[in-house]
């Protein structure tokens, strides 16, 4: 399979007219050789790979935030969008979730679930991204407490997985902001983010699995996200086998790209360690001129310009090409991912619904593709 480094835009014109049989490659991006079909856990006795799964395709409703509940599940019902993550509280919010109303209401809970269940919608995950490690007390706590609503209610609407962030400590316990430590050198970095595991992460993590687990939610999908202790999947991994077999991975591949990893032999690292737990669908460009210059930690400063910098997000397919995505889908279906393909716009080009519907038509074509192919 090709390295990721070096993916560039592709053209809306140039994708469209390529992706009749989704075999088009963006400019940089190699194709990707077939790989070997795993067996999975429900494999047949005789041994034979077991049929790869329908995965249903999703958005995470922060992406459509400027509609009401209605107007969103319209939208997607009309673009056959099948699941929706959505934000329940913490920094993607609760436009379409009104958290406490639901808590205190079972039956407004119910009601507020049959929507999405008359339009053959499946709720797949609960998103509340925060810091409940902030070395702000308020911060941290008020967090916290967003995220234990989040199981609450995954708990009272039989939803199976809550998305958040791992979070990130001070570097000591006098420190009033977050210190994002990745390298352990000079040698007070090491002690600083010794600290952190030791005394923040660790015990935090623990407990919040115990209370996941109390309430019937074995699936914590934590994001791989820089300006978090847990940004890569060692990271993810460490952070599992710490605090217990709820936590796992949200594999956004938007913010692996640009690390390094290359999409199917992360997938299928997090898969061999049973952590897939949840899915965005993202996609990343690495300008290769900017990238060559000033490396890969080039972001531009100013958001409204975020294609001045080395590397920013896109939709589905406009980073990399339609064939690595298939190997993507492909790789998650061997994998026997149980999850959803949520599909997160933060793309600065093609905004709002129309990164959505974009995003959506690849994966579509590309699942199509694949099932077809059996």
């Amino acid at each position: 399979m090709a390295k990721t480094k070096g993916a560039v835009q592709v053209s809306r014109r140039n994708f469209l007219a390529t992706t009749g049989s989704l075999m088009a490659a963006a400019p940089g991006v190699g194709g990707g050789s077939a790989h070997a079909r795993q067996e999975s856990s429900a494999a047949p006795a005789s041994g034979a790979p077991a049929p790869l799964r329908k995965i249903p395709i999703g958005v995470f409703d922060s992406a459509l935030a400027n509609l009401t509940l209605d107007e969103m599940l319209d939208k997607i019902s009309a673009l056959g969008i099948e699941a929706v993550e959505i934000g329940a509280k913490g920094l993607p919010g609760s436009k379409h979730c009104p958290t406490p109303e639901l808590l205190a209401d079972p039956a407004k809970a119910r009601a507020w679930k049959k929507k999405f269940e008359d339009r053959n919608i499946r709720v797949g995950a609960f998103s509340i991204h925060g810091n409940p490690i902030h070395p702000d007390p308020a911060i941290a706590a008020r967090d916290d407490q967003f995220f234990r609503n989040g199981v609450l209610l995954a708990e009272l609407l039989e939803v199976p997985v809550v998305v958040g962030f791992s979070g990130c400590p001070g570097g000591s316990p006098t420190d009033k902001t977050p210190n994002w430590i990745t390298y352990r050198w000079p040698p007070q970095m090491d002690e600083m983010l010794k600290y952190q595991w030791t005394e923040k992460v660790i015990p935090y993590w623990k407990q919040a699995a115990a209370f996941a687990r109390r309430h019937g939610i074995h699936r914590i999908a934590l994001e791989m996200h820089p300006n978090f202790v847990v940004y890569n999947p060692h990271t993810l991994i460490k952070l599992r086998e710490a605090a217990g077999e709820e936590i796992g991975a949200n594999c956004d591949l938007s913010h692996l790209f640009w690390q390094g990893c290359n999409a199917v032999e992360t997938i299928r690292f997090l898969g061999k360690h049973g952590a897939l737990y949840h899915a965005h669908m993202k996609d990343t460009v690495i300008v290769p001129e900017l990238a060559a210059q000033t490396g890969v930690l080039n972001f531009s400063e100013n958001p409204a310009k975020a294609t001045e910098g080395s590397v920013y997000f896109r939709a589905v397919g406009y980073g990399h090409g339609a064939q690595e995505w298939k190997e993507i889908v492909k790789t998650y279906m061997e994998q026997d991912y149980q999850g959803i393909l949520s599909i997160e716009n933060e793309d600065p080009i093609m905004t709002g619904e129309v990164g959505v519907e974009r995003a959506a038509y690849v994966l579509k074509n590309v699942r199509a593709e694949l099932l077809a192919e059996l």
